[in-house]
């Protein structure tokens, strides 16, 4: 019978991360990834300060700095033609005043190679966690399939879904979740990117599109957003390259890149959810990340909250994994600890679907092609909390979790 301490389903950021700190604390621990590989694209690829910090004590930032990687320092937009700065991270508390745009699978290979000097720390790749394990009603680890089709299980004494938005593990768990309504999907998709071109984070908002424009050295990852559930009626109403040409009208220096976009495939969809566990752990089990919240792609915070969240885990329940004597009431302790940090972020997304993401996708707001910048904008610039709080909370969050000890290396 295959047997760990703490199995851990899913291979993303928080489950990466949690294997890595807990095998330190010399915790045997087995994480499943279902994929081969790490290589998808359009996952979420900001890392935020906390989580520089983070990759700094764990002794990993010399070789993070090595990956493929843009800082983005600044938030500008344009508006009649010009660039128009709304915010910088200049002047935020830390070492890392920028957020770093690493591709992903750069990031959970250096996590990968980490937790492969460890010996207490499996990663088993293209092995999928599909249902729960129970002995008296109690998880005691999952049943897993292979690519090749391969059925096992593993028992555990505590198993940690990490299998994000669409966890099969929460599901089977059947524990309540708490779900908010949200006006929009997200397009995601790629534009050439010029040297000439202005750099950071790049938002655009006008009565025809929304979009907002990351970049990344070569191109511009980008994602626009459209009317929830509306994806398969626009790409059957409207060619691709309407997405190019409605930016162009309000982003000049783009208009020899019309053409970025010549086939649906190029677009990719992210249906937005918006949810929330009522709690995050039954007898054996915990949810952490999007398994336990799924945020809105609004700020871009999801992965920092869940690298947050497995910070926390692994602080709180390392000591009593290594004793065998982890407890209901310490897997408690872990959705109290990090529920008001969620439930901030996830109230700051509902005021922001509201106000700002409804009326822009139905075409009620326009900012970027406005003939002078608008008194809304003028307002924000001039208040030094209105333009520095937003850029706090991307950049530090709302209680950033120390890093353990035993995690920690020179």
């Amino acid at each position: 019978m295959e047997r760990t301490t703490c199995l851990i389903a899913g291979g993303g950021p928080a489950g990466m991360f949690l294997g890595l700190m807990l095998a330190r604390a010399g915790v045997e621990v087995t994480v499943l990834e279902k994929h081969g590989d790490f290589l998808r694209d359009f996952r979420g690829d900001t890392v935020h300060p906390t989580t520089l910090d983070l990759i700094d004590a764990l002794g990993l930032g010399e070789d993070f700095a090595k990956l493929p990687q843009r800082r983005l320092n600044t938030v500008q937009i344009p508006i009649g033609g010009r660039m128009v700065t709304l915010g910088s991270f200049a002047h935020i508390p830390g070492r890392h005043k920028y957020v770093a745009m690493v591709p992903q699978w750069d990031l959970l290979d250096l996590l990968a190679r980490a937790g492969e000097v460890e010996p207490s720390f499996r990663l088993r790749m293209n092995t999928e966690a599909v249902d729960l394990l129970r002995t008296d009603n109690v998880v005691a680890g999952v049943r897993y399939r292979t690519a090749d089709g391969a059925t096992g299980e593993i028992h555990a004494d505590l198993t940690v879904a990490c299998d994000g938005r669409s966890s099969v593990l929460r599901a089977a768990a059947g524990l309540g979740v708490r779900a908010w309504p949200t006006p929009f999907d997200t397009w995601w998709f790629r534009i050439p990117r010029n040297d000439t071109d202005p750099s950071g984070l790049i938002p655009v908002v006008t009565a025809h599109r929304v979009v907002v424009m990351f970049d990344r050295g070569d191109y511009w990852q980008s994602a626009t957003l459209i009317a929830k559930g509306s994806d398969a009626d626009q790409r059957a109403r409207h060619p691709v390259g309407e997405i190019m040409r409605s930016l162009a009208e309000v982003v000049p220096w783009l208009a020899d890149r019309t053409d970025a976009l010549h086939d649906w495939e190029q677009v990719k969809l992210l249906d937005v959810k918006l949810d929330r566990l009522d709690r995050w752990y039954t007898d054996g089990l915990l949810c952490l990340g999007d398994a336990a919240h799924a945020m809105s792609p609004i700020g871009g915070v999801g992965i920092n909250l869940a690298v947050q969240d497995a910070v926390a885990a692994a602080r709180i329940l390392a000591p009593k994994l290594l004793s065998r004597t982890v407890t209901t009431a310490d897997l408690a302790r872990v959705q109290r600890r990090r529920l008001l940090p969620t439930a901030v972020v996830q109230g700051m997304q509902r005021i922001a679907h509201a106000r700002v993401v409804r009326p822009a996708v139905a075409g009620r707001l326009s900012v970027s092609n406005a003939p002078r910048t608008p008194l809304s904008v003028r307002i924000f610039r001039r208040i030094p909390v209105l333009r520095s709080l937003p850029i706090y909370l991307v950049a530090r969050g709302v209680r950033p979790e120390p890093t353990p000890d035993f995690a920690r290396r020179p």
